[in-house]
């Protein structure tokens, strides 16, 4: 069965995924197709794609669907392991960013961008290998997540909602967590905000200065 999404962890697995020519393969292979058909929608000889296609299998990045007997000649149809892959920062080893190994004094300030990026990065690493694990055991993996958009009339109310949320989780950590619950088990919440990428050609509002931007709670 196809995964949503893959984690890469193996460094060599995120080489061959991130070859230009093995990435358009990928993207191609959500659906099955053999090398002939490929070859055809990627402008490519079918024994380069061949190639291709036998790197990204050993790495397990793409498996056989089906075969099929020509005559004296096999037809393998190749599909995608998962819908989409993302690098773990676990494939760049020590390289890798981590909380853990982060500038102290971005990990004393919550307005960080450096901080907040190890964070992210973080998660992806943890839950890759949960979600691995789960998919090992053939088991559902419990997460719970929310992605929303708030527009702020000013700096001043964006400091202010970031003081009441502040304060709203820890109060919700300290109603929860329970340290010595029988059979309980650790969850890591972390919550994160950043302002939405802009266009190329609009201007952006907070040029001139980051004042305001350092009001934040």
């Amino acid at each position: 069965m196809m995964l949503d999404v893959r984690v890469i962890e193996d460094p060599a697995a995120a080489t061959a995924a991130l070859d230009p020519i093995r990435g358009r393969l990928l993207s191609e292979l959500r659906e099955p197709a053999s090398a002939a058909t490929l070859a055809g929608r990627v402008g490519l000889p079918r024994q380069k794609v061949n190639y291709h296609l036998r790197a990204l299998e050993t790495h397990g990045l793409v498996r056989i669907e089906s075969e099929k007997r020509w005559g004296g000649l096999t037809e393998r149809r190749l599909v995608a392991t998962a819908g989409a892959y993302v690098v773990s920062p676990s494939a760049l080893g020590a390289a890798g960013i981590d909380p853990a190994r982060t500038n102290p004094e971005y990990a004393k300030d919550r307005l960080s961008a450096g901080y907040l990026i190890a964070l992210a990065a973080r998660a992806v690493r943890e839950i890759g290998d949960l979600l691995r694990r789960a998919h090992e055991a053939g088991k559902h993996l419990a997460t719970f997540a929310i992605d929303t958009e708030i527009r702020f009339r000013s700096a001043k109310e964006r400091a202010a909602f970031s003081a009441e949320l502040t304060e709203a989780i820890h109060q919700l950590v300290a109603k929860y967590h329970d340290e010595a619950a029988p059979g309980g088990r650790p969850h890591r919440l972390v919550i994160m905000a950043h302002p939405l990428p802009l266009a190329a050609d609009t201007p952006n509002p907070d040029e001139g200065g980051n004042d305001d931007a350092r009001e934040e709670g």
